[in-house]
């Protein structure tokens, strides 16, 4: 199956190279656009399954390009470029919705990696950078009292076993970890992980890590 990716980026001759970077036997660069204001209208009507976004732009930044795309029924994936220091953006944008994110010095290979999993429903998110943003999240201030009632009465709808595995989610532990401490198969774990994603209507694993945060769970203060 080709791959329709749309590129954004404010920086022409980023968007040449990423062009010639990811256009290949399975990868078709339907578009380009230069800033995110023109992302609805692309996507109406280019379609594609796959928009790359860059982070700074000069009128619609990225993450609120993301923001509204997400928001939209059917949208398309969405990867993030970024610097891998900005972690507050990194968090905003995974919380919009995006599958992962990637940095603009990549190797190309692992960009068109990246773009093919995610294509494929698999958020290009790793277990230790899952660990590293939610240490980031964990050092932050409590949020808001109702941000934590309605994350709370959304992780209400789980099971007992589905809860376990979000909240060692949180704790940013891998697949094979949470197997571990909770004495189930991987492929158990992974059955789990994805039934609690379907449940919640979340697109990955760290916006489970970042719902268990809001809900308190983390800080050990909230009820079981």
């Amino acid at each position: 199956m080709t791959i329709r990716l749309l590129v954004v980026d404010d920086d022409p001759l980023v968007r040449a190279g990423l062009t010639l970077m990811l256009g290949g036997a399975d990868i078709e660069i339907v578009g380009e656009a230069a800033d995110g204001s023109e992302v609805p209208a692309l996507v109406d009507r280019l379609t594609p399954d796959v928009v790359l976004m860059d982070i700074r732009m000069p009128r619609v930044d990225g993450l609120t390009a993301t923001e509204r795309l997400r928001a939209r029924p059917g949208a398309p994936e969405v990867v993030v470029l970024t610097t891998f220091h900005a972690d507050e953006q990194v968090v905003r944008a995974l919380r919009a919705g995006a599958a992962g994110f990637v940095l603009k010095d990549t190797p190309p290979a692992e960009i068109v990696d990246a773009v093919r999993r995610v294509a494929a429903g698999d958020p290009v998110l790793s277990p230790a950078v899952t660990r590293r943003l939610m240490d980031r999240v964990a050092d932050a201030p409590p949020g808001p009292a109702d941000r934590r009632a309605a994350a709370t009465a959304r992780l209400a709808v789980l099971a007992e076993r589905e809860r376990e595995v979000a909240l060692a989610v949180g704790e940013g532990r891998s697949n094979a970890e949470i197997a571990a401490v909770l004495y189930m198969s991987v492929p158990t774990v992974k059955t789990h992980v994805s039934r609690v994603l379907a449940k919640l209507g979340l697109n990955n694993r760290v916006q489970i890590a970042l719902l268990v945060h809001d809900a308190g769970l983390l800080d050990g203060d909230a009820a079981p």
